[in-house]
């Protein structure tokens, strides 16, 4: 038998032990042989190494360099974000001041609206009150004057109507009034107390007595008709041409339109148009009277009345004998609109008399007779 560690294996194989209670043969395990070492230089491993860490520097700084330009852009959004909302900000508080001060606006617009409606109301109610009380008043008058002209007649003319055929003293009464319109002044009328008409004698003539039946058939104020025609150009045309041309014109424009007022000067006038005062004194020192440049006749005498004419505010002082002239027209139209408007009613012949003794008036104004006031 052979045993474990006695006999080797020449050829270095396996050795062959025998135990000895066994004839058994096992085998040992080889030895393994050594695997072959390569060698590699000695700077290789610090070479790679070093590399590595550069390409990690360099991926770090690339990485730092993009999350700061990153950083840097979002700033920049930042800022501008902040620039614009400050700017909207500032854009609503400037919108919202423009708002209130807007708001402010309307309501106190609003606010002098109404009270300037308020207030136009107001003075509307009050003038339509006072228009209610114009209109009473000149219907009453206008029924008034309707008797008077319908119980007046030329052979006995009313005495309320025609004051001039009153006695002195009632005159006296009536000088009082302040304001006449031309619509009035057959109201005032200045001539002298006249005989009756009815003791005159009188014939009509038929040339105008054609031409005025046949304008009262159909009453108008237009001067073309034949009627109007004649006693323009032999009565109210002469009556009213002064000395001022262009004031006489107007002058008769106003009597047409009914816009002539006639008032008397009753207190110390202050300079008004075309009108120069000359004071003459008593013994005393006192002032008797005032002489005033006539506006139409351009004379200095003492003018006690002024005319105006429609809605100017020119006031322009007149004579005696030019307001004579200027009541003896007006007395003529008043006349033949109270025909026109179907006021009179009276016999043809009373009517075309009535208006024969208004051209004598005229007339006689013309050649300058008139009352002398005291």
């Amino acid at each position: 038998m052979w045993r474990s560690g006695q006999a080797s294996h020449v050829d270095g194989g396996p050795q062959l032990h025998c135990s000895p209670s066994s004839e058994d043969w096992t085998t040992s395990p080889r030895p393994e042989s050594p695997r072959p070492v390569t060698e590699r230089p000695k700077d290789t491993p610090t070479y790679d190494l070093s590399r590595l860490r550069s390409s990690s520097v360099e991926i770090r700084e690339k990485g730092s360099e993009i999350l700061r330009d990153e950083l840097l852009k979002a700033q920049k959004e930042l800022k501008l974000r902040d620039e614009e909302c400050e700017r909207l900000s500032k854009v609503r508080e400037q919108l919202e001041q423009e708002l209130e001060e807007l708001t402010a606006s309307l309501f106190e617009e609003a606010h002098k609206m109404v009270r300037d409606a308020n207030i136009k109301q107001a003075t509307s109610e009050k003038q339509l009150q006072e228009a209610h009380g114009k209109i009473d008043m000149l219907q009453a008058e206008v029924t008034a004057l309707k008797t008077l002209v319908i119980t007046s007649t030329p052979s006995s003319p009313n005495r309320d109507l025609h004051p001039q055929l009153q006695s002195p003293s009632r005159n006296a009464l009536r000088k009082g009034h302040a304001r006449n319109k031309s619509t009035g002044c057959a109201a005032v009328s200045l001539t002298p107390p006249p005989q009756p008409i009815s003791t005159e004698a009188k014939e009509v003539d038929t040339i105008l007595y054609s031409e005025f039946m046949e304008w009262k058939e159909k009453p108008t104020l237009d001067k073309v008709c034949p009627f109007l025609c004649r006693i323009y150009q032999e009565d109210i045309k002469p009556c009213l041409d002064f000395a001022k041309k262009e004031l006489s014109e107007q002058v008769l424009i106003a009597v047409e339109d009914n816009t002539l007022s006639v008032e008397p000067v009753t207190q110390p006038a202050l300079p008004v148009v075309k009108a120069s005062a000359v004071e003459r004194g008593g013994p005393s020192g006192s002032r008797v009277e005032v002489l005033m440049k006539c506006a139409l006749s351009g004379l200095s005498r003492s003018c006690r009345h002024r005319i105006k004419l429609g809605d100017s505010g020119n006031y322009y002082f007149i004579s005696p004998s030019c307001r004579y002239r200027i009541t003896a027209v007006c007395n003529f139209f008043t006349y033949i609109r109270y025909i026109q408007q179907g006021l009179v009613r009276q016999d043809a012949e009373l009517i075309f008399w009535e208006i024969m003794r208004l051209r004598r008036e005229m007339s006689s104004a013309k050649l300058g007779f008139y009352p002398n006031e005291p």
